[in-house]
C-alpha cells in the first residue's frame, strides 16, 4: 500500500496537511489528500475497512492501521507465535491458497 502511495506521490499526505509542500495550490493539496485516502480504501478488505472508514484524513487512517497491525504487545506476539506454530500445510491447496 505504501508503494502505491509513493507511486502516486501521495506519501506526504500520510504525515498531515502541514507537511504537504506550500508551493501547491489548495486544489492540488485537496487532490493529493483525496488520492491518498482513496488508495488506502481500495487496498483494504471489507473487514479492515470497517475500522478505518470512519477516519476523515489519510493521516488518521494510517494511524488507525498502525494501531491495529503494528502492535508489539506481549499478547499480540504470543498470538502470532501460536498461529505460526499451529500452521499446517494441506496437500490439496496451493501455497498461495494456504497463505490467504
Amino acid at each position: 500500500m505504501l508503494a502505491d502511495l509513493t507511486q502516486q506521490k501521495c506519501v506526504k499526505a500520510l504525515k498531515g496537511e502541514a507537511v504537504i509542500p506550500t508551493n501547491l495550490t489548495q486544489a492540488e493539496k485537496r487532490e493529493m489528500i483525496d488520492k491518498a485516502k482513496n488508495s488506502i480504501v481500495l487496498c483494504l478488505e471489507n473487514k479492515v475497512l470497517r475500522y478505518v472508514a470512519k477516519e476523515a484524513t489519510p493521516k488518521s487512517m494510517w494511524a488507525k492501521l498502525k494501531s491495529l497491525y503494528m502492535t508489539k504487545s506481549l499478547p499480540h506476539r504470543q498470538l502470532l507465535k501460536q498461529q505460526l506454530y499451529s500452521f499446517k500445510m494441506v496437500n490439496s491447496k496451493s501455497i498461495t491458497e494456504q497463505l490467504t
